[in-house]
């Protein structure tokens, strides 16, 4: 489930950085004893995390809400392999458990099979500390190939060639839009038919979003975090990265269309998420008809059922570009990774290709709403529930996009100082695009020179 995972400022988790999980995350939460007794196959291990042969300890974190969908996975293995004792170690936070995984990781006490996210798994790549698979998949795990998921997914979980993780599930930004909204505003161009025929263009996109803030609503909302200043980058057909170098400063068309971008923010036209008062989210905004659309996951499908509304009229489509034509954007995506030091590798990478493969995405998602799968071949989660009307958009972006950089991601919290140093000073109308994108440059050749 990735509800996308924590970006910088909040959501759920938080996000101004990082995200919500679901995607990001809208993950937080306690858990109780009760709930974790709930949990069925649930057990604790104790405090180590390490395991011994014939038992196969693994973690992730969670609201109760959010572990309840591993039971069916965790009980199939569990048929599968009686002589394996199968222990669930779950943390409530996803900051408190990236805190725990890194300790219990130094101090060679880790599950053997953890989750990690997609703003901490480069970070631990050239740390010995999970085991390399390119030699693994296959048999060792349940058929499972890295041929089966979008490979600038698994750029960020690879180092010198050698794979060392895969994406449990994803959630590409897709944006959310309210029909009523853009019918009151005089709206007569629904944004999916648009996108059908390559006409969903920036020049449409930026019309529509005149006519909302017009009719006295909020046009649009995104949270501030790296898929969504580099998503509306690369839209646009700018280049953020060339290899391992930061270019969108140099880029001739990052700059302007970014600066672009930021004026609707300056203008009312789009809102932060992150900076809305507590209490006031983004997705009551959107229920009540008073926001046009919402960059955000698979997990607002949820958020619109439970408010009670005709869900009919809220619908996704990809982001806009200029030529109206589909164009690669950024996919929040969590990580299931292997202990280098499992003392129970083999049942451990078992562990690992049941719960990424197929059926196990499958048996993990089906009746949930949070996240897309990862892997080809369990789409039909996403199809056959009939919506949102373009569901297929998801998946669509999911294989298009990308996850975020790698040579970015691997210096802790770097994603969020540019989210929250310099991005929102950009939205704030504090600074211009171009010497956001310089001073962004700087920073990175900084951190990544260390």
């Amino acid at each position: 489930m990735v509800q996308n995972n924590p970006r910088p400022s909040r959501r759920g988790v938080t996000r101004l950085g990082q995200s919500p999980l679901s995607r990001r995350l809208v993950l937080g939460g306690a858990l109780g004893g009760a709930a974790l007794g709930a949990l069925g196959l649930s057990a604790c291990s104790g405090s180590s995390g390490a395991s011994s042969e014939g038992q196969v300890i693994w973690s992730t974190w969670g609201s109760p809400e959010d572990l309840k969908t591993f039971d069916k996975v965790q009980a199939a293995y569990t048929d599968n392999h009686p002589e394996t004792e199968l222990v669930f170690n779950p943390v409530p936070s996803y900051s408190e458990y990236h805190s725990k995984l890194l300790t219990q990781l130094s101090a060679g006490s880790a599950p053997d099979v953890f989750y990690v996210g997609d703003d901490h798994v480069a970070s631990l790549l050239r740390n010995d500390v999970l085991l390399g698979l390119n030699d693994q998949l296959g048999e060792k795990t349940a058929g499972l190939s890295a041929d089966d998921f979008n490979e600038r997914l698994l750029e960020i979980a690879t180092l010198d060639g050698e794979l060392y993780a895969l994406p449990n599930d994803v959630n590409p930004d897709t944006l959310w839009y309210d029909k009523q909204a853009l019918e009151d505003a005089g709206i007569t161009e629904d944004p999916a038919a648009l996108a059908e025929q390559d006409q969903w263009t920036t020049e449409a996109y930026f019309e529509m979003l005149a006519k909302l803030q017009a009719s006295g609503v909020h046009g649009a909302a995104y949270y501030n975090y790296w898929a969504t200043h580099y998503s509306w980058i690369t839209s646009q057909g700018g280049q953020v990265y060339d290899g391992d170098a930061f270019v969108a400063h140099e880029d001739p068309l990052a700059a302007p269309a970014l600066q672009d971008f930021a004026d609707r923010f300056v203008s009312g036209e789009q809102i932060v998420a992150d900076t809305l008062p507590e209490g006031a989210g983004v997705g009551s905004l959107l229920v009540t008809h008073q926001l046009g659309f919402l960059a955000a996951g698979r997990y607002m499908i949820g958020s619109i059922e439970d408010a009670g509304v005709d869900t009919a009229l809220y619908d996704i489509v990809r982001w806009p570009t200029p030529d109206g034509a589909a164009a690669p954007t950024g996919v929040a995506a969590s990580y299931l990774a292997v202990n280098a030091q499992t003392q129970a590798q083999e049942a451990a990478l078992g562990f690992f290709g049941e719960f990424l493969n197929t059926d196990g995405q499958r048996l993990r998602l089906e009746g949930s709403g949070t996240a897309v799968p990862s892997i080809e071949g369990a789409d039909e989660l996403i199809t056959e529930s009939a919506y949102p009307e373009h569901a297929q958009t998801m998946l669509d972006m999911r294989d298009l996009g990308y996850a975020n950089f790698a040579v970015e991601a691997a210096v802790p919290d770097l994603s969020g100082t540019i989210s929250v140093d310099h991005m929102l000073p950009l939205y704030e109308g504090a600074k211009d695009a171009a010497t956001t994108l310089d001073e962004v440059a700087a920073l990175i050749a900084e951190e990544t020179a260390q």
